[in-house]
Formats: structure tokens, C-alpha cells, sequence
């Protein structure tokens, strides 16, 4: 029986950058808002909290001071994907020494791979780590696609516990594959409904980051069979999650999170500020949805 880490919301916290490195006071108030609103597990160092800019000294001190503060309230699970194996593994073993309760784990980037060499990326770091790792398929970012098949296989290793899937095409296939005991994750934040509706357990959100119980809210309401609220709140999010999409993330999310009050600071180069025209519209959205 593998251990699911988490069912519901999971955030994708934003990292709060000051000129000169992390605003470590800034990431504990986000932590704080995170566990209170109801989000079921902190999801540092992903995508949407700019790892790929971080270097690894600063990745895993993010990591340590997150595990520290949640303070064991809500899993903590720490982005340590690479594109070099070893690079992965390194990184792996370090968020599980300091605490991480599990690992999110992203398809090797720009050189890409065969699904042959897939299987034994993922399988080599599950071999050096004792703690769960959820793959991490988002096509559109890596250019790279999981076969539902090499899922399967991933699945069958006792520490990879589950997919945070971007690709909804294939959900239904993982399902059926994997079992009810490999847990399925959406990575878009416009469909979570749907791939609750194929056997999902939750979501890895970026919206979460500004309406954390709405998203939480959502996928408890699917679970406790109140279909039509969560359908009403998976539609009431469209137009904002539009305009937290309207850039490349975490652009938008980062200047939602200022607005909101909080010193997200900026996005790292190469990203940029979100443009005065998406502004506009990120704004328009958030005071449409109540929030500002």
C-alpha cells in the first residue's frame, strides 16, 4: 500500500525574492496563510516558486526553513527535479535530509530523453531517496510526455506514489494503469474538476497561492459528493485563473500575491514584470472575484 501524501490542494508557493536573495520573514507569512485557509500540503521549490534560478545552496535553505516552519502541520514537499540525473539525485538526498516529507520530481528539460531513458532517470532517484516522489508531466514546458505506460511501470517502484499530470488527454489511461493507489494530481488549475472526475486525488495549484480555500474548498466539495459547489467554484476561478495565466507563471501569480499585501518581490531573470496591459487585467480579476 503506497502512502498518498496528500488528498485535496496542494500550493505551489511563490518564493519571495528580495535583491540580495530570499526574504525568509516574507516566506514564513506565506507559509502561515497557506496552512490557515486550508491548503493540504506546501509545495516549495517548484515551477511557480522559481528553482530553476535558485542555486543550491539557497534551494535547500528554502527547503529547510519551510520544513521548519510548517513544522510537520501539512506535508512539505520540495521540488528536486533536473535535467542531469545526478544533479536530481544530489538534490533529492539533500531536501530529504532536511526534512521534506516528499518529493516532486519534473521530466528531464532541453536535452529531453527516450521513455527507455525516462524509466531509469526516475528510477535512480527513487533508488537513492527513501521518501514518496510525485512525477511531475507538463508537456508544455518540457516538451517531453510520460507515457501512461512508463507510468505504470514507475508505479510498480514503492516510493513513487503518484503523478502531478499536466497532460489531461492521458489521465484516464494512468488510472486504469496505475490503480486507485497511485495517486493523480492536476497541474492546471482549469481543470481539476475533470480530472477528479477521472480518478484524480487533487491538485498542485498556482492559484492557490491568492484563494487557497476556494481551491481546497473545490476538491472537498467533489470528495463530499457536493458536485454542483464544486462545479460552481471550479467556474466561478475561469476568468481569474486567465489572468494569472495571461504571462508565463509564475509572472502573474507573483504580482497577485503583491497586490494581495504580501513582498513576493520580482520574478528572477529571465522573466520579467508582468506587462502594464495584464496588470490591468489581473487586477480587473481579482476585484471581480473579491479579492481586492
Amino acid at each position: 500500500m503506497k502512502k498518498t501524501l496528500f488528498t485535496g490542494s496542494a500550493v505551489a508557493l511563490v518564493t519571495p525574492f528580495t535583491d540580495n536573495g530570499v526574504n525568509y520573514q516574507e516566506l514564513a507569512r506565506l507559509i502561515e496563510f497557506q496552512i490557515k485557509e486550508g491548503s493540504d500540503a506546501i509545495v516549495i521549490c517548484g515551477t511557480t516558486g522559481e528553482a530553476s534560478t535558485m542555486p543550491d545552496e539557497e534551494h535547500i535553505a528554502v527547503i529547510k526553513f519551510a520544513v521548519e516552519t510548517v513544522a510537520k502541520r501539512v506535508p512539505v514537499i520540495a521540488g528536486t527535479g533536473s535535467n542531469d540525473t545526478r544533479h536530481a539525485i544530489d538534490l533529492s538526498q539533500a531536501a530529504e535530509a532536511v526534512g521534506a516529507d516528499g518529493l516532486l520530481s519534473v521530466t528531464p528539460y532541453y536535452n529531453k530523453t527516450t521513455q527507455k531513458g525516462l524509466y531509469g532517470h526516475f528510477k535512480l532517484i527513487a533508488e537513492h531517496v527513501g521518501i514518496p516522489i510525485i512525477l511531475y508531466n507538463v508537456p508544455g514546458r518540457t516538451n517531453l510526455n510520460i507515457s501512461p505506460e512508463v507510468i505504470r511501470d514507475l508505479a510498480e517502484l514503492d516510493n513513487i506514489v503518484a503523478i502531478k499530470e499536466c497532460n489531461l488527454g492521458q489521465v484516464g489511461d494512468v488510472v486504469n494503469l496505475c490503480g486507485e493507489d497511485f495517486a493523480v494530481y492536476s497541474g492546471d488549475d482549469n481543470t481539476i474538476l475533470p480530472l477528479l472526475s477521472l480518478g484524480g486525488k487533487g491538485v498542485i495549484s498556482t492559484m492557490a497561492n491568492i484563494i487557497p480555500q476556494d481551491t481546497h474548498d473545490m476538491v472537498a466539495r467533489f470528495f463530499q459528493g457536493d458536485i454542483q459547489g464544486a462545479v460552481k467554484l471550479q467556474l466561478k476561478t475561469l476568468n481569474l485563473i486567465k489572468a494569472l495565466f495571461s504571462e508565463v507563471n509564475p509572472i502573474p501569480i507573483k504580482a497577485a500575491v503583491n497586490l494581495l499585501g504580501f513582498k513576493a518581490g520580482q520574478c528572477r531573470m529571465p522573466l520579467t514584470e508582468l506587462s502594464d496591459s495584464h496588470l490591468e487585467l489581473l487586477r480587473r480579476e481579482m476585484k471581480a472575484y473579491g479579492l481586492l
